[in-house]
């Protein structure tokens, strides 16, 4: 865990030629001068003195502190934060301006900026300012928590997120926010992992194309006679291409793709992959539902629903489960306690269920009469 910097910084750390606009207990008109910019304060001093009173006990002064200091002029801003100021006010204008790239490039190569604030910059960065703060081994190395947020940043090319991994595995860093982290580590070690380049690989761009599909439901239709399941005409292109895809880009699209691709990687025959998409932290409910209705998912991806406490609120996924000729007979079972009448005797008819739980089921069913 990273300790996040914060204001405001004690009085001492800050310049004797400012203390007197930012002492909290000094007279509260020098402190809104400062704060509407009204004192004879420039370039980095302006920036740091701003940002201290964002932090102000008076609610006015703290306004017009952050008021001042959003509409500032490029040009006193942006050296700002190439400077050797408090990291407390660095990372607050991280926090304040986390659309302006230029502000993030400059404090992703300045020293004194918190590693807190680089990981919190790299959670959502685009990709330039993800390449700037990759290069930087040795920040990375003592700070695992940006490595992890460079993984699940979107815009991070899908070639430096291996570089990073295989950067974590080589010096044995643990990084606990990566979902299958060991499978991972396994995969960049047994391949040649491209180096850094100026440009997007081919595989970088095609693993962005596939990526931006935006569609939040389910790609697979499924037949409720048979059983049998097939890719809905619309999403084959995404199916293609997550095909083509190798095990670990497999498992950045489980993380950071939508419904439809995680509905196809839950299905994959790789149980790694299948295993990253069922618990992928945006993995609903609904989502969950469909998964345990299908016949191609795995005995593994049925026991993690079964054994998910919010999920198993949900009394139609109980049904499903039992439904399922592939979850484990021993989840099943204990299930039929809670199923309704009608649902005992569908079961007890149903075709491809195992026969102790078609017994079980029957025997539960006449219990109701």
């Amino acid at each position: 865990m990273l300790e996040t910097p914060e204001l405001p910084i004690p009085t001492e750390a800050i310049p004797e030629r400012l203390r007197r606009f930012a002492d909290p207990n000094g007279p509260a008109a020098a402190r809104m001068m400062a704060a509407r910019g009204m004192v004879p304060v420039k370039g980095g001093d302006l920036v740091l003195l701003l940002t201290q009173l964002t932090a102000d006990a008076d609610p006015g002064v703290s306004k017009a502190a952050g008021d001042t200091l959003t509409g500032l002029p490029e040009g006193v801003l942006l050296p700002a934060c190439t400077e050797d100021i408090p990291a407390a006010v660095l990372h607050e204008l991280a926090i304040r301006f986390p659309k302006n790239d230029e502000v993030l490039a400059r404090l992703a190569t300045n020293h004194a900026v918190a590693d807190a604030t680089i990981a919190k910059i790299s959670s959502h960065c685009p990709e330039r300012i993800t390449e700037i703060i990759a290069i930087n081994q040795q920040r990375l190395i003592g700070a695992p928590p940006i490595i992890e947020a460079l993984y699940k940043n979107r815009n991070t090319r899908m070639s430096t997120a291996d570089r990073l991994i295989e950067l974590a595995a080589r010096h044995d860093l643990d990084l606990p926010g990566v979902p299958m982290y060991q499978e991972l580590k396994r995969e960049v070690l047994g391949q040649l992992v491209p180096e850094a380049s100026e440009e997007p690989l081919p595989t970088d761009q095609a693993f962005a194309k596939a990526l931006a599909q935006d569609a939040d439901e389910d790609a697979v239709d499924r037949d409720d006679v048979d059983g049998t399941e097939e890719t809905k005409e619309e999403f084959v292109p995404l199916l293609n291409q997550i095909r083509n895809m190798n095990t670990g880009e497999k498992i950045r699209m489980a993380l950071l793709g939508n419904a439809a691709a995680r509905s196809i990687l839950v299905r994959d025959p790789n149980r790694v992959v299948a295993m990253a998409a069922i618990s992928s932290p945006t993995m609903s409910e609904n989502e969950a539902k469909n998964a345990a209705q299908s016949r191609e998912v795995s005995e593994d991806v049925l026991r993690y629903i079964g054994r998910k406490r919010e999920w198993l609120r949900s009394y139609e996924i109980k049904r499903f489960l039992c439904n399922n000729p592939k979850t484990p007979l021993a989840l099943s079972m204990t299930f039929l306690a809670h199923l309704r009448r009608n649902d005992l005797r569908a079961l007890s008819r149903s075709r491809g269920i195992p026969s102790p739980l078609k017994q079980a089921a029957k025997r539960r069913s006449k219990q109701f009469q």
